[in-house]
């Protein structure tokens, strides 16, 4: 399995030639528009953790382009039928989907999901995403939430996508609280550096980690790695 970072919190996965693409936004981020070209990008399904702009900023246009299914909140799904996108599979917290290559749970993010267009963009959530190779849990914007002691019940994670930037998010502290309650040790970091809000000390962030027995891996834009 191999997972490459695209900037701020998307990311793709691929599993055995299957292409999980997470949260488009590559366009609208000042760090990474510069480094990748989103033409270039090819996905099989696209997973949407919540309706905000800088989540869903290039969703219309690499769904278009690739024709990948779309994995997102009902409201999310009929926002995208009003783009011309048809190929989406609606989801909703405590829902889980086999998809044949992978299958999905849809767990509970507590953030706010609202559409560029300022309509109603469901209930954010988190997945887990359960392959033949590997079994991860990405949280979505979230805070830190007593709901994540569920995971571990559900999965036994390899590994742990989860935002580090604090303001709009958890910071280090509630990611690795949130560590220990899905019972992961190797987590990656996304949801830091794009704005000013949301900066963060590399080696800071990596040292709390290390000290609560975890490694954190914070990936350069565009960096590919094994997991």
């Amino acid at each position: 399995m191999h997972f490459t970072y695209y900037g701020h919190s998307c990311f793709l996965v691929e599993t055995k030639g299957t292409k999980l693409l997470f949260d488009p936004f590559i366009s609208g981020n000042p760090l990474a528009s510069q480094v990748i070209d989103m033409n270039t990008i090819q996905a099989d399904y696209i997973l949407v953790s919540h309706g905000h702009a800088d989540h869903t900023a290039d969703l219309v246009s690499v769904a278009g382009r690739t024709g990948a299914k779309v994995i997102c909140a009902f409201e999310i799904s009929e926002w995208l039928g009003k783009q011309g996108i048809t190929n989406v599979h609606p989801m909703n917290t405590g829902g889980k989907w086999d998809f044949g290559p992978f299958s999905v749970k849809c767990v509970t993010a507590h953030h706010s999901s609202g559409l560029p267009d300022g309509s109603y963009g469901g209930n954010p959530m988190g997945f887990i995403v359960y392959t033949p190779e590997k079994t991860f849990y990405y949280s979505g914007d979230t805070a830190l939430t007593l709901d994540m002691q569920l995971i571990p019940r559900w999965a036994v994670l390899d590994f742990a996508v989860l935002p580090i930037g604090d303001n709009f998010t958890m910071g280090l502290a509630d990611a690795v609280e949130s560590a220990g309650m899905i019972k992961c040790r190797n987590i990656i970091g996304v949801h830091y550096d794009t704005f000013g809000f949301i900066k963060i000390d590399h080696a800071a962030a990596k040292k709390t980690f290390t000290d609560a027995g975890c490694t954190l891996q914070l990936l350069k834009i565009g960096e590919t790695i094994g997991v």
